[in-house]
């Protein structure tokens, strides 16, 4: 008792036609793309202004934006509270704005803050610093290790506070 070779053979062929039909190919390769710049700008000035007045202005020596983040070099921010903010490099996300090296700040009235990292909230202007921080004001000084600041009521809470305050003679 045997098997005839062409019964083995259309059994083989049966076979392999049914694992072909079953077997999906596809040409598409996942590759890990790499994000693509949005947009790319030296030596621009953005302003933000809302139906009424001027809300912000911010300036920049080199940007990019990349997947929705906007990363500025060499930052001056602006507001009706903050007469000065510069920082080697802001992130803006959404109303947040995370500012790195050489962070400095620039009351209208009040003190004047250095730091080297923070984070800045634009829409409620809390300003989080999360470094050791310095404070100025004529000849008083603040040093701290964090510090949270209310841009707008000038409101200032630090931990771990180590101060020189003048006081006026009375």
């Amino acid at each position: 008792m045997g098997i005839k070779l062409e019964v083995l053979l259309g059994v083989s062929i049966l076979l392999i036609l049914a694992a072909a039909y079953t077997v999906r190919l596809s040409d598409n390769v996942t590759s890990n793309a790499t994000p693509q710049k949005e947009l790319e700008f030296t030596d621009t000035t953005f302003t933000e202004v809302n139906t009424k007045t001027l809300v912000s202005t911010a300036f920049g020596t080199y940007g990019v934006r990349k997947d929705g983040v906007l990363t500025i070099r060499n930052l001056v921010y602006h507001t009706a509270s903050i007469e000065h903010l510069w920082a080697d490099e802001g992130r803006y996300m959404g109303d947040r704005v995370s500012l790195d090296g050489n962070i400095r700040i620039k009351q209208k009235e009040g003190f004047h803050y250095s730091a080297e990292h923070a984070t800045y909230n634009k829409q409620n202007g809390i300003l989080l610093i999360t470094s050791r921080f310095t404070a100025t004001m004529d000849k008083n000084t603040l040093h701290g290790n964090t510090a949270r600041y209310d841009t707008r009521r000038k409101v200032f809470v630090g931990k771990e506070i180590d101060a020189v305050v003048y006081t006026a003679e009375k």
